[in-house]
């Protein structure tokens, strides 16, 4: 069991909360107010579309863009009482044994719950199986299920767990029990359960009353939900360094979680509360394409629209004294295997993801890598499956997405080099304005032809280029002048020249930035 720390920041226009497990950076949850999150939000929303060939459905929830149903994730019309299953999670339908117009059609009201928030330009993605999360127990009043975490491996805990919720739960739904209820007394048990079925009753009527669409219920902010889903035994303490905050926190675990009131703590430092615990740094390091690992390998990044490539090297490390070739490369992907699966988990990358390991001869070696990163996995809380390593080093595996990864929400696009991830070099925008100049050569009147360019490419252009731009202006028959502008990126230029009065393609000025 590890030790973590909770380490609120809430005095300024967002709110940030950082999950510490063993002294090292785990998680970071960001919420902002404007761009506060949808995943657990419950809607009343209306079908806008069906799409036969996808068995999906957009669905109009209120929000800018449409939401997406797929048809695996419309529950029965109808929900029959049927023998609980037990398992981690309730059973769900294949999207090919469906057919989505017999389930929706256009104008259709339903009630929805978003799973996955908007990411890029998709909207949300929904499913009409709620469900309410609680403390000890999620309630899923449209499936008849009980399930209980596989992490309660006690016999005797599962039997006295299953038998109080199956005494409590309504014909036709079901609840899974989280794995800190086995820590839960019976009465806090039936406390948090009967908490849930009264939300759920709310809910409904609130439905009757209003068209879609229209949010019904809006899921526990960022502070309390992260509260609610790791505080625990293992969790020493909960730090916030706003009173307002701590304040709302303080009477939300009084009210749910009382025998961890003496966990939370207002932050007293005078220095930034991340700056004092050396979350910032680490943060600055998530964003990074590259990181350095402790042996003097490292990891690089590449995170694309369709999936994320992770690269191993060596780099410096050139292993200990006595130690083979294939030694030295197996211990640089042991180490790779655990920082990757700590890595996903803070920068929260999702989808599919390509893991490129440093060749290993011996398939003993790479079954010892696979299995540190299997184990290194099991401390994350989104699913992920992995595949075995190829020969060539290669792994595939996918982890659950349902947010934004920490780059997309903390970065931008580069203005610079168009999010390509590179600018042309000097050399290259040197030759394309000599390309420009001459493609344009015909329409010039016989005045000089003036070039504003970068300092670089310009220093380029009357240096080493010089050769160059003679040979132009020899062919042209007009004199070049290259200047150098400050403000310009190292792509952008500007040819201007008094153009022929019989030309009519270009204006005098030609501004260009390819």
């Amino acid at each position: 069991m590890s030790d973590s720390v909770i380490v609120v920041n809430a005095d300024g226009p967002e709110t940030r909360v950082a999950l510490i497990e063993n002294g090292i950076l785990s998680e970071l949850f960001i919420e902002r107010a404007r761009e506060r999150g949808t995943v657990g939000n419950v809607y009343k929303g209306k079908v806008l579309r069906v799409l036969p060939g996808m068995q999906a459905a957009f669905v109009d929830i209120g929000e800018e863009k449409a939401a997406f149903l797929y048809a695996g994730d419309v529950a029965a019309q109808t929900t029959t009482e049927a023998e609980p299953t037990e398992g981690d999670a309730p059973p769900r339908r294949s999207n090919r044994d469906l057919d989505i117009t017999s389930l929706l059609h256009p104008g259709q009201e339903l009630l929805v719950q978003v799973v996955k928030d908007p990411i890029s330009n998709k909207g949300a993605r929904i499913t009409t199986y709620i469900s309410l999360s609680g403390r000890n127990v999620v309630f899923m009043p449209t499936v008849s299920h009980i399930g209980i975490s596989r992490r309660i491996s006690s016999d005797h805990a599962r039997r006295r767990l299953r038998r109080l919720v199956d005494q409590m739960r309504p014909a036709g739904a079901g609840f899974i029990i989280r794995t800190v209820a086995r820590h839960a007394t019976d009465s806090q048990l039936r406390a948090g359960m009967d908490y849930l079925l009264r939300l759920w009753a709310n809910i409904k009527a609130n439905e009757r009353f209003h068209r879609a669409p229209v949010l019904l219920y809006r899921d526990l902010d960022l502070l309390l939900r992260v509260t609610r889903d790791h505080i625990g035994p293992e969790c020493t303490r909960v730090i916030v360094d706003d009173r307002a905050a701590f304040d709302r926190l303080r009477r939300f675990v009084e009210a749910f979680m009382p025998d961890y009131v003496d966990r939370l703590e207002l932050y007293s430092g005078r220095e930034p509360i991340f700056d004092g615990y050396g979350i910032e740094a680490e943060i600055d390091r998530a964003l990074q394409r590259k990181v350095d690992l402790k042996s003097g390998g490292s990891l690089v990044f590449d995170q694309g629209e369709a999936l994320t490539a992770i690269d191993v090297n060596t780099g410096k490390f050139i292993g200990a004294k006595g130690k083979t070739l294939e030694e030295t490369i197996t211990q640089t992907n042991l180490e790779a295997a655990a920082e990757i699966a700590d890595q996903l988990r803070l920068r929260n990358v999702g989808g599919l993801i390509i893991i490129d390991f440093i060749d290993m001869d011996k398939e003993s070696n790479r079954r010892k890598v696979y299995r540190e990163l299997q184990e290194a996995l099991r401390r994350d809380r989104a699913k992920a499956h992995i595949t075995k390593i190829s020969e060539m080093g290669l792994v595939e595996m996918t982890r659950k997405r349902t947010r934004e990864s920490l780059e997309r929400m903390l970065a931008a696009p580069c203005e610079v080099c168009g999010a390509k991830g590179y600018t042309k070099s000097p050399t290259t925008v040197c030759y394309e304005i000599l390309r420009e100049v001459r493609r344009e050569s015909a329409h010039y009147a016989g005045d000089t032809v003036n070039v504003a360019a970068h300092p670089s490419v310009a220093d380029l252009m009357n240096g080493p280029e010089r050769s160059a731009v003679d040979n132009m202006v020899k062919r042209i028959q007009v004199p070049i002048d290259v200047q150098g502008r400050k403000g310009f990126r190292v792509e952008q230029f500007e040819i201007r020249a008094k153009a022929n009065s019989s030309s009519s393609r270009r204006p005098k000025g030609v501004s260009s930035e390819r």
